[in-house]
C-alpha cells in the first residue's frame, strides 16, 4: 500500500510546523493507522536547523500527551516537492515562500493550512514571540484542521 505523505511548513520549523507533525502524528497513531501516512515538518528558513521545536511548543504538546521533543528543526529542500503528496504552509508568508521555491509541477501540493482544512483564509499566527497563551492558541488551530485531515486523505484512510 502507498503511504501518503505529508509535510507541515513553517518559517523556523521550531514552533507551528513541529505542533502540526506531532499532532497529526499522534491522530494516526491512535487510529491504528500510521502506516499509512508519512509525516514530517519543515521550515522556509534555515536559521534552527537541527534544534529541538521552542520550549513552549514541546510544553503545550506534552500537555496535551504528545511529545515532541526528539524533533529537529530543518529546512525545506527541493527534493521534498517529489517527496510529499501534499505540502500544507502554516501562513501566506510561507505559502508566497513555497510556491517560490517550488517546481511548476509541484504548485498543486502546495496549500495553506488553514485553508485546506480548515476552509478559511486564516494564517496560523507565529507565536514565537508570544505567551503561553499564543502557544495553547496555536495548538487548538492546528488540533482542530490536523482532525480534519483524515477526511481530505480520503482512501488513504479508509483502506
Amino acid at each position: 500500500m502507498d503511504r501518503f505523505s505529508i509535510l507541515f511548513v513553517c518559517a523556523g520549523n521550531i514552533c507551528r510546523s513541529p505542533l502540526a507533525e506531532g499532532i497529526f502524528r499522534h491522530l494516526v497513531e491512535n487510529a491504528g493507522r500510521a502506516d499509512r501516512f508519512e509525516i514530517d515538518s519543515a521550515g522556509t528558513g534555515g536559521w534552527h536547523q537541527g534544534d529541538a521545536p521552542d520550549r513552549r511548543s514541546i510544553a503545550v504538546a506534552a500537555a496535551n500527551g504528545i511529545d515532541i521533543s526528539r524533533q529537529r528543526a530543518r529546512r525545506i529542500s527541493a527534493e521534498d516537492f517529489d517527496r510529499f503528496d501534499l505540502i500544507l504552509a502554516m501562513d501566506h508568508d510561507n505559502l508566497k515562500n513555497l510556491r517560490k521555491f517550488a517546481p511548476t509541477a509541484a504548485s498543486d501540493k502546495i496549500h495553506l493550512f488553514a485553508s485546506f482544512t480548515l476552509g478559511t483564509t486564516e494564517d496560523v499566527p507565529d507565536p514565537y514571540y508570544g505567551r503561553r497563551e499564543d502557544f495553547e492558541a496555536v495548538y487548538t488551530m492546528l488540533f482542530s484542521g490536523c482532525s480534519m485531515l483524515p477526511e481530505k486523505a480520503g482512501a488513504v484512510w479508509t483502506s
